[in-house]
C-alpha cells in the first residue's frame, strides 16, 4: 500500500485508537488521529492535508460520528468514512448511511476484518473512478454502461460520483451511488428491502426495517421532477421498490 495512501482514525478510546495507528503505519497508510468529535470535524473542513479515507466511532466526546458526517457532505466533502459502532442493529447502521456513511463495523472487530474494510472501501471508490463495477455480481446483470447512466434529463455519473440533473449536479456518497447502480441493473423489477440491506449494504439481517425508506425518500429528491409524485422511484407496498427509467404513472 502506497505511504501516499493517508487514513483519519477518530476515536477516544486510547488504546483502541494506538491499536489502529500502529497496524495502518505498519500496512503502510499514513494515519492522522483525532480524538474529540468537533476537533475532528474542524480539521477535516480545514482540509489542510489530503484525506483518502476516515475510521470514525460513533461515540465522541463534544460530537457524535453521525453528525460529523452530515456536516462533511453538507460541505460537500465526500472522502470515504468508515463508520465504528457499538450499535449493530440495521436501523442504526443505516442511519449511518443515510447520515453519508460508506461502510460499518461492529465493536468490537477483529483487525484483519477492518483492514480488509478499509481496502474495499479505496478500492469502491477507485473503481467508481474507473467507472467499473464495484462487486463481481453473484449472476448476470443487464448489460448497461458502467460509467454512467441518462435518463429523463439526469446522467448518474458512476465514475465522478454525480448525478446532473437540469440546473443542478449532486454529489453521491459510494452508497448512494452503489444503490443507484443496482436499481439501474434492475430498472423495471422489483428490488425488495432484504435485497438491498443483503447484496448492495451486507446487512446480513432478517429484519424487516422501514428504515431503508427515509434513504429512498432522498434518493427520489434527486431523481424526480415532483419527489411527492414519484414516476421513476416507486414504492411497491410491502415489498419494495421498482425503478422505471421511462417513468409510469404516479402511485396512488
Amino acid at each position: 500500500m502506497s505511504t501516499q495512501t493517508s487514513i483519519v482514525v477518530v476515536e477516544d478510546e486510547e488504546h483502541l485508537a494506538q491499536g489502529l495507528i500502529f497496524n495502518l503505519e505498519a500496512e503502510g497508510y499514513r494515519v492522522h488521529h483525532e480524538a474529540d468529535g468537533e476537533a475532528a470535524l474542524q480539521w477535516l473542513l480545514a482540509g489542510t492535508e489530503p484525506v483518502d479515507a476516515i475510521i470514525l466511532d460513533v461515540m465522541l466526546p463534544s460530537r457524535d460520528g453521525f453528525s460529523i458526517v452530515q456536516e462533511l457532505r453538507a460541505a460537500q466533502n465526500y472522502v470515504p468514512v468508515l463508520m465504528l459502532t457499538a450499535r449493530g442493529r440495521p436501523e442504526d447502521i443505516l442511519q449511518g448511511f443515510d447520515a453519508g456513511v460508506d461502510d460499518y463495523l461492529n465493536k468490537p472487530f477483529d483487525l484483519s476484518i477492518l483492514l480488509a474494510r478499509l481496502k474495499g472501501l479505496l478500492r469502491r471508490m477507485h473503481w467508481h473512478r474507473a467507472g467499473t463495477p464495484a462487486e463481481e455480481k453473484l449472476e448476470p446483470e443487464p448489460q448497461i454502461p458502467s460509467d454512467s447512466f441518462t435518463f429523463a434529463n439526469r446522467t448518474i455519473d458512476f465514475a465522478a460520483l454525480e448525478l446532473r440533473a437540469p440546473g443542478k449536479t449532486i454529489h453521491l456518497t459510494l452508497m448512494e451511488a452503489d444503490l443507484l447502480r443496482h436499481l439501474v441493473q434492475h430498472a423495471g423489477r422489483i428490488v425488495s428491502r432484504k435485497e438491498i440491506l443483503e447484496q448492495v449494504w451486507r446487512v446480513h439481517e432478517d429484519t424487516d426495517t422501514r428504515a431503508i425508506d427515509n434513504f429512498i425518500v432522498r434518493l427520489r429528491r434527486y431523481l424526480e421532477d415532483n419527489p411527492s409524485q414519484p414516476v421513476h422511484l416507486l414504492t411497491v407496498r410491502g415489498v419494495g421498490y421498482r425503478f422505471l427509467p421511462d417513468g409510469a404513472g404516479p402511485q396512488s
